[in-house]
C-alpha cells in the first residue's frame, strides 16, 4: 500500500463493488463476486472469485489482496480462512438505511476518499428525501408483502421495509423487521399473508427469477386484494436485495412508482 491506503480490493459481494465504482475508486478493485451485475462494466474487466456462501480462496490469495470487503455472518467462514493467510478483511454487517449510508462512509474513509464518500451519502439521502415528499403527497398508502424467498415463504428484510415506508407503501410485516436472519423471518402459515391483505406484492428471490403468475395463482390467496387487481411485481434481486447504492437509489424509485401507480388507480 505505497499511499497507505488499500490499493487491491476484493469485494464479495456487490455494493461494495458498486460504490468504489461510484467513487470513481473501481481502479483498486482485483476481483469480486460472480452475482455482480452492476455495474455491468465490472464483469467485463474484474475477475469473478467467489459465490456468496463460498470462494476461492487460492484465487483470492494469487491476487495479493491488501484488502477483502465481505458481508454478514454468511460469509463468515470465508472471512476466517481468509484471516488464517494473513489477508486484511472487513466484513460489514448493516441491515437498515442508516447502516448502508455509514457503510458508504466508512469504505470511503478505509480508503481516503472520505470526501467522495460522504457526496454520495448524501445525494442518496437527498434522493430518498424527494421521494418521502412524494409520496406524503400520495392520496393513500397500499399495505405492501415483500417477497424475499418461496420455499419457506420469509419477509420482512429490514432495509427493504425501510424503503417501502419512504416510497409510501405500510410493510405488512413489520414485527419481522429486526430480525436479521432469513430463518427468523419465516412465515410459517401462508394463511398469515392472506389476513395481512396486502394490496400490492413485491418479490425479488436471490439467485431465482419471482414469477407474479406463480404467486397469482395460489391456492388461498384469491381474496387478497393485491391478487385480485394483478398488483402483483418482481423487484430485480440487484435493485433491492444488495444492501448498497441500487436499494436506495434504482431500487426505492422503483417501488415508488409501483406505489404511485396504485394509489392513482
Amino acid at each position: 500500500m505505497p499511499s497507505g491506503y488499500p490499493e487491491r480490493i476484493v469485494c464479495l459481494t456487490e455494493e461494495t463493488t458498486e460504490t468504489l465504482y461510484l467513487l470513481g475508486e473501481d481502479w483498486r478493485i482485483v476481483g469480486i463476486s460472480g452475482f455482480t451485475v452492476r455495474p455491468p462494466i465490472a464483469r467485463r474487466e474484474k475477475p469473478r472469485v467467489s459465490a456468496f456462501t463460498s470462494a476461492k480462496i487460492d484465487r483470492i490469495l494469487e491476487l495479493e489482496p491488501d484488502l477483502v470487503l465481505g458481508f454478514s455472518d454468511l460469509q463468515a467462514d470465508i472471512a476466517a480462512r481468509l484471516i488464517r493467510e494473513g489477508v486484511d478483511v472487513r466484513v460489514f454487517n448493516q441491515r437498515s438505511i442508516g447502516e448502508i449510508l455509514a457503510m458508504i462512509r466508512s469504505l470511503g474513509g478505509m480508503i481516503g476518499c472520505q470526501g467522495k464518500a460522504e457526496l454520495l451519502a448524501a445525494s442518496l439521502e437527498l434522493g430518498l428525501d424527494e421521494i418521502r415528499r412524494s409520496a406524503e403527497a400520495l392520496p393513500r398508502r397500499p399495505r405492501v408483502y415483500f417477497e424475499e424467498w418461496d420455499d419457506p415463504l420469509i419477509s420482512g428484510i429490514r432495509w427493504v421495509s425501510e424503503l417501502i415506508a419512504v416510497a409510501g407503501g405500510d410493510n405488512c410485516f413489520p414485527e419481522l423487521a429486526e430480525r436479521s436472519l432469513g430463518r427468523d423471518r419465516i412465515i410459517a402459515d401462508p394463511a398469515e399473508v392472506v389476513g395481512r391483505s396486502p394490496d400490492i406484492i413485491l418479490g425479488s428471490l436471490c439467485g431465482k427469477k419471482f414469477r407474479p403468475e406463480r404467486v397469482i395463482d395460489r391456492a388461498g390467496w384469491s381474496a387478497i386484494p393485491a391478487i385480485r387487481d394483478r398488483a402483483v411485481f418482481e423487484v430485480k434481486s440487484a435493485l433491492i436485495l444488495q444492501p448498497g447504492p441500487a436499494a436506495l437509489g434504482d431500487g426505492v424509485q422503483l417501488i415508488h412508482q409501483l406505489i404511485k401507480d396504485w394509489a392513482h388507480r
